[in-house]
């Protein structure tokens, strides 16, 4: 049948098969589509054919005969036409007509007479199979048996003499043949022996006498009866001796060996020991203990030998015999393996098809090993091709049916064990006859399935315009039209047949849904011409057949074949190399190849690129399999890949040591280990043993080794007392030993504890309950000398003997479950040993109730506030919403608030609790940002945290002076040097200047130094004029809003020696090459605006102003004396009732002061607006960004403000510079400028009077223009008696910066108080505006020259709130000094002054200012001071100033 599938006759389609073509061809329909499209067919009396019961009732199984025997193979078959019979040996089919040995029985079995066997001549041995065929139905086979016939009897070994023991074992020998093993039996002194479980024969034939008592004594033969004449052995005397008096060593006689068994078989392990005292043998299994109780299978032979009948496949694995006689214990292994014969999990199914369908027959097998499949029909092999394939392993698919695939298929399992068959039956109906949804597998004649007839009416015509729209190597598209008979075709269904051309074959594919017009045909042959036709179909049935349709599939590229003969073997623990040839079909030259390797078990699969025939692949994991496949590439893209081949990695030592090795002292002489293997992907091979090595502490050199075998403990015996013992252990495999674990010490026992009597009581026992549980924890007995094995635990409601648990002697603490909540349970605990419990010791515990379920969420606290109150201390303040609207707390709630600064990044937070709606933050940092949370706890009730507020802390004077100040002269220019340093590391603020102090004598008290300030937080700065060669000493102070910090250590520095100087007076000034002259158009060195005048027109000028000053005075003063104080409370009123954020005009009647160069300008104070630009001084606008208009003034000044705004950059450097020539013999003095522009005029000014403190002056130098202004503080302790006129002392904090940052002063607050009349209350120094925040962009020092004939001058201004003001101290002067706050009013007025002319009055913006009620305070407070015999005191003030003024001139 496999040989001429493709061609074997199909029936009459076959005989038309030409014809068919022919009109195929044509384009006409054959006679099968004729028949088809609307000619009379017998559909009315359509009947479904039922399946046939067809299969056997016995089936021949394996039989064991001997020669001139008979045997008889069964066989029998069930049909309901009695079937014939016929046997096939060795696939072969048996002439039994003229064979006289053999005959046919009449059930169908087989008998053999006297059965043939020699060593040249075996006819009747073989494998036999029975056949039964019914004609017109089918034919099925059984399964395969086998006759084995046993051969000539012949002994392999024969029995010995030998002597027993009484009470031990005795083997006798007897070995054959193993399929004459069944034919031994054996004599004693020619008597038969009777077998049971003490003497029974092992199935090689071996005897086995167990317990061996005097009567066994004897001589003993076996025999082998296999038919005709039985065959003896040698006889063998047995004698049995007396019991031995000293002990005889162990030894094994019969070890067991290992087996291979298939199920359903009986299995026997030998197992002889012998010795004295008489051993006793016991079984472990998988090192678990073997019992034999409830068990049938398992039977324990005297003397030790095990019997498994009928074995199970669970019944695999290691088996120990281990033989103990009290002396010494030895043991032996063997190892059982079941196979097991084939069994259908799914056996095939019956089918009903119409031809040119696909079935498939599906059979599912298992079995050990596994079984191989194979499918007949009919009794032949079907062989694999186009249309018969096997699926998943073991299906049978049948492609494209014909007719005369009818009949009876059978699934063959076969493996080394045995063979099974399955069988189902194929029927073929007729195009017209539908397919019954659940064909009825055993429904005889009378039960045939007749169909209702279909209805009858018109058939569609033929699909029109079948094309091929898509053609591919595989697969091919066919769309067609509907037919002419039905346009619409949504009901039409479509079946397309088609075939290989020259093949009448056809298969069938149907459209997925009504209405489709298309279908994807797959699985084709490349390059092949295939034949498609498509039939519709309607309710009535198919129609017409469209004209046969050619198409070939395009041929395949041409890929390269599997790459033959790969092969992989290990090198080493990390290497394997991979070999193999160069495809058969390789489709032209080989480019190269990708070699694919995978580890067993993972998913990811890695590959390399190889140009060879082989490759080594290094790196893979030791002791490891790996699967490896090779795949060709030509041209055309990667071939056909290989099959898999596994290897494993060679095995090396272990690459870790054990893990957790413990010690457990047993005693005063020994010391228990156990032990962890190493970690897994370690042990790069299979661990054999372990290797301890052990040494005393004392003595390190001198190291026991001893190895065991893959237990994971060991017991160290014969150790000495109370010694300390170090320990180590390391894992073995075949290649060697492995790394050791550290040493581990422990140190034996100086005596052995006592079992003599019970342990005493546990030293303590405590219990913790939960809701189903309670924890018992313990500590030992205080007598640590008693042996404790372990601990009992009793407990129970009420009663602590309803339940008792023991526990190792090691453990320490035990949880009790499955308890009752709110329950009152009683425990006891007490030490037991081997003698007896000790005394109990009892504790009681009640289990805690249910808990419910966590409460939810407490809500967060709200409105969370930061209240700064210093510069280390904040308020927190918050309202809590789940509190009455009183906000009263009457519960135990608390409040955790917490609270961190960003800088540094990783600051953590700190909390503190409170039990009110506020905290007191403290020890914070100054002038840092810091958030705050706050949540609320009640009970095991949180909230979340709540939103975060914000807070600054105020600015602190800084605590640490400047860094790394270093001092080095200026290149080219040997008298000028530059002092560069970094700002102080605790600022506690905005730095807003520093001063430079400088002297020659390090030892000089501070107020005899030189004193440099430097404007905002400048690194540096130049002074000039020093003197050659000498040793200046130079100190650093840093200042920010709060006041001066501390001054650094004193930096000495020498400056060059002469090279060529002009000397003092003559030598140029060092002036940039960008320099423009100042507002009054000189280009002095000093910025004197009358350098290039006249002196002697300088002397009159300066006598005559200074007398005029002296008499408009005191005019003044006289006149201010005799104002009545009535007009001061009215005064007082009108300022009370002013609002900071309206104008203030004097009136028209209020007296002018004297025009001393002093312009009190009409202020109009508004809220200030900050300017929002960072580097104001690039502006183009000359007037402050805020509302107030500036009254536009002369020409001229207009003019001079533009050059003094433009020329700023060009000279910022070469005029901050300072000279000490002409400086020697003077007193230090501080110029202050407060804001980022350069002073063009300089203008100084001294103070008429300090409003809160009488003795307290200032020397103030004030600038005011459109864009900026400047204030110059200078303080004169000592202003008698001075012979220049800049000799003054700063003293103070609010000598260098009278006004905080504007940020810190509501703009809402700005009220202020001015009064044109009263000149006291309206000479205030102006100070800066917001723009001084602005100083840290360009920052030039002052550069007030000791030159000036004659300063402009203002009154100092009134500090805001939240400046303080230091009284000065004669001896450190500028030293800071933190004074009381004082709330004063801050009035300012500025004015220009140049030489030849005044300035008509300015108008100034102001920065903020406190509050009204304040401010109308402090006024009165200001005014009150002013008194006659102050003014009086204003009058020796002047007469100082006009002897500064004679100084000027004389100089």
């Amino acid at each position: 049948m496999a040989a001429g599938r493709a061609r074997r006759p199909l029936g009459p389609l076959w005989l038309l098969g030409p014809l068919r073509l022919g009109l195929l061809l044509l384009g006409q329909p054959g006679p099968a589509a004729a028949s088809r499209s609307g000619s009379p067919s017998p559909r009315t009396g359509s009947v479904v054919r039922t399946f046939t019961p067809f299969h056997f009732l016995v089936e021949p199984m394996d039989i064991l005969s001997v020669r001139g025997a008979s045997v008889i193979m069964n066989c029998s078959a069930y049909c309901e036409t009695s079937p014939k019979i016929e046997w096939k040996k060795d696939g072969t089919l048996l002439n039994l007509v003229s064979d006289d040995r053999r005959q046919l029985l009449p059930d169908g079995s087989l008998l053999i007479n006297s059965v043939v066997h020699s060593k040249h001549n075996k006819p009747d041995e073989g494998y036999y199979q029975c056949v039964a065929t019914v004609e017109s139905l089918g034919t099925i086979v059984s399964r395969t048996a086998k006759l084995t016939v046993a051969g000539l009897p012949r002994f392999t070994s024969q029995p010995e003499s030998s002597s027993v023991y009484k009470g031990n074992s005795a083997i006798l020998n007897c070995e054959v043949n193993v399929d004459l093993a069944p034919f031994v039996r054996w004599e004693q002194d020619r008597q038969p022996v009777f077998l049971d479980d003490r003497v029974f024969k092992l199935p090689s034939g071996a005897l086995i006498i167990n317990n061996a008592t005097d009567t066994d004594g004897g001589l003993y033969r076996c025999i082998i009866e296999s038919g005709g004449t039985p065959k003896y052995s040698d006889e063998a005397e047995l004698k049995i001796l007396p019991d031995p008096e000293e002990p005889q060593s162990l030894v094994f006689a019969r070890q067991p060996s290992s087996l291979t068994k298939v199920t359903g078989q009986s299995a026997v392990f030998p197992c002889v020991a012998v010795g004295f005292p008489t051993p006793y043998v016991r079984w472990t299994r998988n090192e678990e203990e073997l019992t034999t109780e409830g068990s049938e299978r398992f039977l324990f032979l005297a003397g030790g030998s095990l019997v498994i009948s009928e074995v199970m496949e669970e019944d695999v694995g290691m088996y120990t015999c281990i033989a103990d006689n009290g002396n010494e214990t030895i043991e032996a292994q063997a190892e059982l393996a079941v196979q097991v014969p084939p069994e259908f999990l799914k056996r095939p199914a019956n089918i009903y098809a119409h031809e040119s369908m696909d079935i498939v027959f599906e059979c599912e097998v298992t079995g050990k090993p596994t079984p191989t499949v194979k499918w007949v029909k009919n009794g032949d092999m079907v062989i694999p091709s186009d249309y018969f394939k096997i699926v998943k392993e073991h299906n049978l698919q049948v492609l494209g049916l014909v007719k005369s695939d009818e009949g009876f298929y059978q699934c063959i399992a076969e493996n080394d064990v045995g063979n099974a068959q399955a069988g189902a039956q194929l029927i073929i109906l007729d195009l017209d006859v539908a397919i019954p949804t659940l064909p009825p597998t055993s429904l005889t004649s009378a039960t045939n399935d007749h169909l209702a007839p279909a209805t009858t009416g018109p058939l569609p015509s033929a699909p029109r315009d079948v094309v091929a729209t898509l053609v591919s190597t595989r697969f091919i598209r066919l769309t067609w039209r509907t037919p002419v008979s039905d346009p619409q075709g949504d009901n039409l269904t479509y079946s397309i047949f088609y075939t290989k051309e020259g093949i009448n074959r056809e298969r069938v594919e149907n459209t997925s849904r009504p209405g489709e017009t298309q279908v994807m045909i797959q699985n084709l042959m490349p390059e092949t011409v295939y034949v498609f036709r498509v039939v519709a179909q309607n309710k009535h049935g198919p129609g017409e057949s469209s004209a046969p349709l050619k198409v070939a599939t395009q041929p395949e590229v041409q890929l390269p074949g599997p790459a033959p003969n790969i092969r992989a073997y290990a090198n080493s623990p990390t290497s394997v190399t991979v070999t193999w040839e160069t495809p058969l079909s390789g489709n032209g030259e080989i480019q190269n190849y990708k070699l694919y390797y995978m580890e067993k078990g993972q998913d990811s699969e890695q590959d390399v690129d190889v140009a060879g025939l082989s490759y080594t692949i290094n790196g893979l994991k030791k002791y490891t399999e790996y699967s490896f496949r090779v795949v060709a590439y030509n041209k055309h893209g990667p071939g056909v890949s290989t099959q898999d081949v596994v290897v494993r990695t060679l095995s090396d030592v272990p690459s870790a040591p054990p893990q957790n090795l413990t010690l457990e002292v047993r005693n005063s002489k020994s010391i228990m280990l156990h032990w962890q293997p190493p970690p897994a992907g370690t042990h790069s091979g299979q661990i054999t043993g372990y290797k301890i090595r052990y040494r005393k502490v004392s003595r390190k050199s001198d190291v026991t080794e001893s190895i065991g075998g893959t237990q994971l403990f060991q017991l160290i015996e014969g150790l000495e007392r109370g010694t300390e013992y170090s320990f180590r252990v390391a894992a073995l495999t075949v290649n060697g030993t492995g790394p050791a674990t550290d040493w581990i010490s422990a140190e034996t026992f100086e005596s052995d504890l006592d079992e003599t009597r019970v342990p005493e009581v546990p030293s303590s026992l405590h219990v913790r309950p939960l809701v189903t549980s309670i924890v018992v924890s313990w500590t030992p007995p205080e007598n640590q000398n008693i042996v404790v094995r372990g601990y009992a635990i009793g407990y129970g409601i009420g009663s602590p003997h309803a339940q008792t648990i023991k526990v190792d002697y090691k453990q320490r603490y035990y949880t009790i479950e499955n308890l009752d909540p709110s329950s009152h349970y009683v425990i006891t605990l007490k030490a037991f040993n081997n003698v007896g419990e000790g005394i109990p010791l009892y504790e009681s515990a009640v289990t805690r109730p249910h808990s419910v379920p966590d409460p939810s969420p407490m809500m967060p606290p709200v409105g969370v506030q930061a209240s700064i109150l210093s510069h280390d201390t904040i308020r927190i303040t918050w309202a809590d919403n789940s509190l009455p609207k009183n906000q009263k707390i009457t519960d135990a709630r608390y409040y955790t608030v917490r609270w961190k600064t960003n800088i540094p990044a990783n600051t953590k937070y700190k909390t503190a609790n409170a039990t009110t709606l506020s905290y007191l933050v403290t020890g914070l940092k100054p002038n840092t940002l810091y958030e705050f949370s706050v949540m609320v706890t009640k009970g095991r009730r949180s909230s979340t945290w709540s939103m975060t507020a914000h807070g600054t802390t105020f600015e602190l004077v800084p605590t640490s002076p400047p860094k790394d100040v270093t001092v080095v002269s200026k290149e080219g220019k040997p008298r000028t040097i530059i002092v560069n340093w970094q700002p102080p590391s605790e600022a506690n603020g905005k730095i807003t200047g520093y001063i430079i102090y400088y002297s020659t004598d390090v030892n000089a008290e501070i107020h005899d130094w030189v004193i440099e300030p430097v404007v905002g937080n400048r690194l540096t700065h130049q002074i000039q004029e020093l003197t050659l060669d000498t040793p200046y000493y130079f100190k650093i102070q840093a200042r920010n809003s709060k006041g001066m910090g501390p001054m650094s250590e004193a930096v000495q520095f020498r400056t060059p020696k002469a090279s060529g100087s002009a000397g003092k007076g003559s030598r140029p000034v060092d002036i940039g090459p960008d320099y423009k002259p100042p507002l009054g158009g000189s280009n002095s060195p000093h910025g004197s605006p009358t350098s290039p005048l006249d002196s002697n027109m300088l002397l009159v000028i300066i006598v005559s102003v200074g007398v005029i000053t002296i008499v408009i005075v005191v005019i003044v003063a006289v006149f201010c004396t005799r104002r009545t104080t009535s007009h001061q409370k009215k005064k007082r009123a009108a300022c009370k009732s002013v609002n900071g954020s309206h104008k203030y005009k004097g009136n028209s009647k209020d007296v002018k002061p004297p025009d001393l160069w002093i312009h009190h300008e009409r202020l109009e104070l508004k809220p200030i607006d900050k300017s929002p630009d960072p580097n104001p001084i690039m502006t183009d606008t000359p007037i402050p960004r805020n509302s107030q208009d500036i009254t536009p003034v002369d020409n001229s000044m207009d003019s001079n403000i533009h050059q003094r705004r433009n020329s700023y950059r060009g000279h910022e450097s070469e005029d901050s510079m300072s000279t000490l020539a002409g400086r020697r013999g003077m007193r230090p003095k501080m110029m202050m400028p407060f804001d980022s522009q350069p002073p063009q005029p300089v203008i100084s000014a001294h103070p008429i009077h300090s409003l809160d403190n009488p003795h307290h002056h200032f020397h103030s130098g004030s600038l005011a223009s459109p864009t900026r202004s400047y204030l110059h503080h200078q303080v004169n302790p000592w202003p008698i008696g001075t012979s220049m006129s800049h000799s003054d002392r700063a003293n103070s904090t609010e000598s260098v910066r009278n006004t905080p940052s504007t940020d810190t002063m509501p703009a809402s607050s700005s009220q202020t108080c001015a009064d044109h009349q009263d000149p006291e209350s309206t000479t205030g120094a102006y100070l800066a505006n917001a723009q001084e925040e602005d100083s840290a962009q360009n920052l030039p020092t002052a550069h007030v020259r000791p030159s000036h004939p004659l300063k402009s001058f203002a009154v100092p201004a009134i500090p805001p709130a939240g400046s303080t003001y230091d009284p000065a101290l004669p001896s450190t002067p500028l030293l800071t000094q933190q004074a009381s706050n004082h709330p004063v009013h801050s009035v300012k007025t500025a004015s220009i002054g140049t030489l030849g002319r005044t300035r008509p009055p300015m108008p100034v913006v102001v920065p903020s200012a406190p509050d009204v009620q304040e401010t109308t305070r402090m006024l009165e407070d200001s005014e009150s001071n002013y008194e006659p015999d102050e003014l009086t005191k204003e009058m020796a003030h002047l007469e100082g100033l006009m002897k500064d003024l004679n100084a000027i001139t004389t100089a």
